[in-house]
Formats: structure tokens, sequence, C-alpha cells
């Protein structure tokens, strides 16, 4: 395996720093945590319509954070690697943090 240039990591980092920054992707990595889920069963959890959950997990697959398999004639999504929950769970800590010292941020 080749180890990527710091240009290359620098790519991937902002690629799945965007397709973390829409809050329905983080709400379907959330579910997708919970269980593998198909698009329609995504989709009403979610109360969404199922084009735009689509549209969404296609983000999160071209990012390499969702990964699908298919089953006869349906596809079922779950996370590439759990890690990625971590991640926003400590961005959030973090962001948290950055609120209660400067309120105004979400002002």
């Amino acid at each position: 395996m080749t180890v990527p240039s710091i240009e290359e990591l620098g790519m991937l980092h902002e690629r799945i720093c965007k397709a973390v920054g829409d809050p329905r992707r983080i709400q379907i990595l959330y579910a997708l945590q919970a269980r593998p889920h198909n698009v329609s069963d995504l989709a009403e959890e979610l109360g969404i319509p199922q084009p735009t959950a689509s549209r969404h997990l296609t983000v999160l697959r071209q990012s390499s954070l969702v990964v699908a398999q298919r089953n006869g004639t349906s596809i079922t999504y779950s996370l590439a690697d759990a890690g990625i929950i971590e991640v926003i769970d400590r961005m959030r800590r973090v962001l948290r943090d950055a609120v209660a010292r400067q309120p105004s941020l979400v002002a």
C-alpha cells in the first residue's frame, strides 16, 4: 500500500470535511452507526424524501464514509469505519467548548 502524500491527505481531508459538513449527512452517519439501512428505511427513519437520502448517501459513499452492499434488488448501506462517529463526536465537543467561550458564534 502506498503512503499518501501530504497534498493527497489534505485533499482527502477536505472531501471528508465537506461530506460531514451537512447536518443531514451527520444524521445519516449516526443512523448507520445504529445499524445498516437501505435507502427507503433510512429516508423513513429520518423523515426525508428517498431521493434526498439517496443523494446524501452518494456523497458519503464517494467520500468512502459508507459502503454499499447489494442484497438481491436492495442495497444496504453501513459505515465504512465506525471511527468517523468518534471524530464527529469530538468535533461536537470542540464546538460546544468554543460556543461556551464565545456565545456569539451561534448568534
